[in-house]
């Protein structure tokens, strides 16, 4: 990663606040790693089974990452992007160690 470039997640003493890219209507709900947008940004690539259409494809990608870091589902929050592929999630918790769990899921995926 270059200077330019911004890590795809960042550690705040109360949780973690993730950059995804999410691809809805997928043949299978997962985390398959990170990628650089066009910007210089770093995202985690993630896809879910579930349509783009009435919040369905975000709550999909909200439970995915709740499964994913073992936490409650109601930590999992959409920060922004409702609407756009690009979201930020906050994961509420000790960010930390979800970082250290969020690597984990990358390094398999």
């Amino acid at each position: 990663m270059n200077a330019m470039q911004e890590r795809a997640w960042s550690i705040k003493p109360d949780g973690l606040i993730i950059s995804v890219r999410l691809t809805p209507k997928s043949s299978r709900d997962a985390i398959e790693g990170l990628d650089i947008l066009s910007d210089g940004r770093e995202i985690v690539k993630a896809r879910v089974r579930a349509i783009a259409d009435q919040g369905k494809a975000n709550a999909a990608a909200l439970q995915l990452f709740s499964r994913a870091l073992d936490v409650a589902s109601s930590k999992v929050k959409l920060v922004s992007g409702s609407t756009s592929r690009i979201k930020i999630i906050r994961i509420e918790g000790d960010g930390a160690l979800l970082a250290k769990t969020l690597q984990l899921a990358l390094d398999k995926s």
